[in-house]
Formats: C-alpha cells, structure tokens, sequence
C-alpha cells in the first residue's frame, strides 16, 4: 500500500500546481467557482504525478488556515482563554478589530472572518477539484485519494458549519453549491465521513499529516459531540441527544481500542519541532515540509525583546496575546495553596538557569525558553545592536531581560496576571504569555519555518469527549475514570493528582488545562454553555455571536443569485 508523503510533494506545488493546472481562486468565491491557471500546457504526467497533484493541494493550506490570524484568533481570542491589547499604544491596535473580536463585536469586514472565511472556500473548493479528477484517474490508488479528498471537504465544512453556521454541498464543479444549515448540514458531513471510513488508510500507515482513519473516527465523535449546537446554534439550552452521545462514545472507542494513538507521556513533547512522530497526534498540520510552515503558534505571545535561539539574533516575539487573569485564575482555584506549576501541563523549566539572580554563561547548544505559561521575570539571551552578549568564554550571556527592542531599557520583561484594555493593563509585559509551541529551531526571523505539527485532534481529546459524553450519560465514575487516565499518563514528570469526582464544570475546567491555546475553546465554550458569561474585557451575552458573520465581499460576490447567502442574525 502507498504511503504518499503529503510533506515531499508540498516541496514541488509550485511545478505541480502549473503542470496539472491547478485551479485559482478569488475572495468572491461564494459559490465555489474557480478559474483554470493555465489549459494550454501539454506537460506529460504519469497518473501517480497526476493523482499526486490532486491531492496535494487539498491540504496545502492548511497551515493557512491554522495561522495566529485565522482560526487562532477566531476560537482562542474571542474566548476567556485569551486577549490582545493595544500595546503600548503602538502595537496591535488593527483598528480594534481584537478587542472587537473580545468583546463579541466583530463585524462582517473584520480581516481575520474574512481570511478563515477565504482559506476554507478555497479548500473545499479544491477538494471538489480532486474528487473530480479522482473519478477519472488512473492510477491505481485513485480509491484511496479520493476517499481522503472527500474527507477532507467534510472536515473543511466541519469547521465552516462551527464557525459560520452552514455548510456547502457541491459534487460538480461546474454548478452552484448548495448552502445547507442545521439538521442537514449535520447529516451531510456525518454521511461524507461515514462514506469514506472504511477506505482511507490507518494513521499507522500515513501518520497525522493525511486524513486517516483514526481522524475520520475523532471527527465524527467531534461532530456527534457538538450535533447539538449546529442543529440549534443560537438556542439558550442545548440539547445533547442520547444517540448522538452514544455515537460519539461508540467512536471514541473505535480511536482508543485500534492502538493507532497512545497518549504521550511527556506533555510538551507534543508540541515539539519533533512532534510529528509523537504517538498522541491523531490528525495534525504537516509542517515538515522543507521547513514551509510558519513558527506563528511559537512566536505570537512572547515578548519582542524573547529571542530564542542562539543561532538567530533576529528571531524574537511579538508581545501578542496574553491569558487572562480568569483563566489563570481557574488554575489558581483548582490548586489552592499549591503553585499551579504542580500541573506537568502547566509549565515547563527547561533551564534552572533562567531563575539564578545573576548574569549567566551558557553554551549556546544549552539555550532552550521555558515552555507553557509564563510568568514574572523573564530570564534570556541579552541583546546589544542587534547581536548577543558573549561571556569571556564566548558563551551565551543569559540574564534578566527588559525591554531594549522597544526603547524602554527601563521595563524589565516580566508577565504580570493583570492585562486588560487600560493604559496599564496595555503595556508590553501585561499578560501571562503562553509558549506551548517550540520555538522552532530553524525559524531564522521567528515568524517563518515551523518545524511542529500544529495539532487538529490528539488522543487526550478523545478521551475527554468520550467523559463528556458518559459524563452527559449519567455515567460519572466513566467519565471520571477516563478523566484521571488522561492525567496519570503524563509520567515524564510529576503527575497531576487524581481527581476525585466529575462533574461538567469541572469537566469544562479539564479542558481548559489539556487544551488550551490548541484553538478548541470557542467551541468548547459553546458547548458548555459559558460562551455568553462575564470575563475579562467581556459582557456581551448575544447568543447570535456563537457565530461569526460572512464577509461583506462574499455576500457581494453572490449578488448576482439573489437569496442565495444571507448574513448570519444580527451582523
């Protein structure tokens, strides 16, 4: 059986893209109509480089998709999980389009809608393209691809139904797509996902980067988990039907007994520039690609004056979004009078080094930031016109940081719990910053070339849906047992304790520990009902934002077909 790297061909998308003309899209692309690049190319393809370039493209922009500005800002910033201030009354003010998102006031021209928005019509677009091509195609593995294909525009429309409220349905790609909502577009792309189940390859075969069978079955416990939001997304009660609840158990089951995912025993190890042969990813961005991804997931939270790499005096943060002081708080409350940092999954010290109260030489091999949530005083190479500091020895010279890179020499680079959209709560060091990423080691201006796999569902999601489903059962002790399974296998370091009861609050606050900054808390909150409460910076209670509006220029672009797309209530 073939196992086709989806990572090597992205090397040679752009000869591909020409060679099989690949198709071009424009932000007006409602219903899905694409112009060919280049018909008038005779170039000889062998039908294993033909079916290559077909599927190729349906992943090609995921990284896109997954950047600090796309989906990270629409499910993690408009969340109490996160928030981005104006800082220092100079950088990320945007016209306020991330406190808009914040507060639940985003507006149907907000860049970061329109981009999600874009990157995903594009993709399933693509993935009509491949499917269509597939049907024709002779190679002998046409099958397979075109069952990932299909797959892979149920995923796009997945996210596209959780984040806008519909769903398109389109076979040819000559006519219009169908826009479907609710109880349709739920049974859509739960019988495109059941459709291709039993065709696509085992993650054994393929790993995380393709559509797998392991990340058919998660997606499908993740639409039965979350079928009762869609079928009624503004609805003040949801409704958790007994046999959606059954499916999503009967699917988790499926993930946890085929041995395809094993849970890491090291937390960070999952979100490491390694991280692509990590047992615990079931379904993840391939970023290995000739290093093409982008470190965005590493390099948006830290501070600017952060440079982490020893090799790059270039590479730093962009003192982007911090956690708030209610989700930090809800570590607090779990912990008590023990420090959070107990929590394997909270913190991790990768150089005592960091807290010695003097300047330090360290070999420039040695030198690693910490990982997780940072707080306080932050500890690393110190930077002068634009080269570091060297000790007698030509070591690296570590110490207390502050903030030179912004002309503020007098602001020492430590993370305060307060952040909010105050002159103080807007400073560079407000906010405790999350560094859940590695920083990758190749990423030479810290914005470019991600060595990590950005994670799209791992195993521990799957047993903590499987608990909320026993959990909304009834079945409290199977819910916690799974729970405290999750838990007791991070056994690199300290365990977190077991907890003694469930409940879905507390359920709820799992998730937030496991999860957090891996763009599952909008949903999640959703789902659990919180999504209209009280945090940091946020009042809003209108049920109407669960989802975002459609772009302006979409529904302008479908002008022409009068009724076809209407803006999403009270946008």
């Amino acid at each position: 059986m073939l196992v086709f790297n989806i990572y090597l061909m992205k090397k040679k998308l752009s000869l591909i893209f020409t060679a099989a003309g690949l198709l071009l899209f424009t932000n007006a692309c409602t219903d899905l109509k694409e112009e060919v690049l280049d018909e008038t190319l005779s170039v000889e393809l062998s039908d294993q480089a033909a079916a290559n370039g077909l599927i190729a493209p349906v992943y090609a922009l995921l990284p896109n998709l997954f950047q600090h500005t796309t989906y990270f800002a629409l499910q993690e910033i408009t969340t109490d999980e996160a928030i981005l201030p104006y800082r220092g009354g100079t950088d990320w003010g945007d016209n306020g389009i991330y406190q808009a998102l914040h507060q639940h006031n985003t507006t149907s021209t907000d860049p970061n809608v329109n981009n999600t928005w874009n990157t995903l019509v594009q993709s399933i677009s693509r993935s009509i393209t491949a499917i269509t091509g597939f049907k024709e195609s002779a190679d002998p593995n046409a099958a397979i691809y075109l069952a990932e294909a299909r797959g892979m525009r149920a995923y796009y429309n997945l996210v596209m139904l959780d984040m806008f409220g519909i769903a398109f349905i389109k076979e040819d790609p000559g006519t219009t797509s169908k826009i479907v909502r609710g109880e349709e577009a739920v049974s859509y792309i739960e019988s495109e996902l059941l459709a291709i189940e039993p065709l696509v390859q085992s993650k054994t075969a393929v790993g995380p980067g393709r559509l797998n069978q392991a990340a058919v079955w998660s997606l499908l416990t993740r639409l039965y988990m979350n079928a009762g939001v869609y079928r009624n997304v503004y609805s003040p009660t949801i409704e958790f039907r007994p046999e959606d609840l059954d499916k999503a158990i009967q699917y988790s089951d499926k993930v946890i007994a085929s041995g395809q995912a094993k849970l890491s025993a090291d937390y960070f190890s999952i979100f490491s520039n390694n991280n692509h042969t990590n047992q615990e990813l079931i379904f993840a961005v391939d970023q290995r690609a000739d290093l093409n991804g982008h470190n965005r997931m590493a390099y948006f939270s830290i501070s600017g004056d952060q440079f982490p790499l020893a090799e790059f005096p270039a590479a730093n943060g962009t003192d982007g979004p911090g956690i708030t002081s209610d989700f930090y708080q809800s570590w607090v409350q779990a912990y008590g009078a023990v420090d959070p940092s107990r929590d394997p999954r909270f913190y991790q010290q990768n150089m005592s080094i960091y807290t010695n109260a003097a300047d330090t030489c360290i070999n420039d091999a040695d030198y690693k930031i910490n990982r997780g949530i940072l707080r306080g005083q932050q500890y690393g190479a110190l930077r002068v016109n634009g080269a570091f500091t060297r000790c007698a020895d030509n070591k690296l010279k570590v110490g207390k940081l502050t903030y030179v890179t912004r002309n503020r020499a007098d602001l020492p680079v430590s993370f305060s719990e307060l952040i909010d959209y105050t002159t103080a709560g807007s400073n560079y060091n407000t906010g405790y910053r999350v560094a859940k990423y590695e920083f990758s080691s190749k990423s030479n201006t810290g914005r470019n070339k991600g060595e990590a796999d950005i994670v799209i569902v791992r195993l521990a999601d799957i047993y903590l849906m499987r608990a909320e489903a026993k959990l909304r059962k009834g079945d409290a002790a199977g819910a916690l047992a799974d729970v405290n399974l999750v838990r007791a296998s991070r056994t690199a370091t300290l365990a977190p304790p077991a907890l003694t009861s469930m409940t879905l609050d507390i359920l709820f606050r799992e998730r937030g520990f496991e999860f957090y900054w891996e763009m599952l808390r909008r949903t999640d909150m959703i789902r659990f009902g919180k999504y209209e409460g009280k945090w940091t910076e946020k009042t809003n209670s209108d049920v109407h934002k669960r989802i975002f509006p459609i772009p302006q220029t979409a529904i302008d672009g479908a002008s022409n077909l009068p009724g076809y797309l209407s803006q999403n209530e009270s946008y």
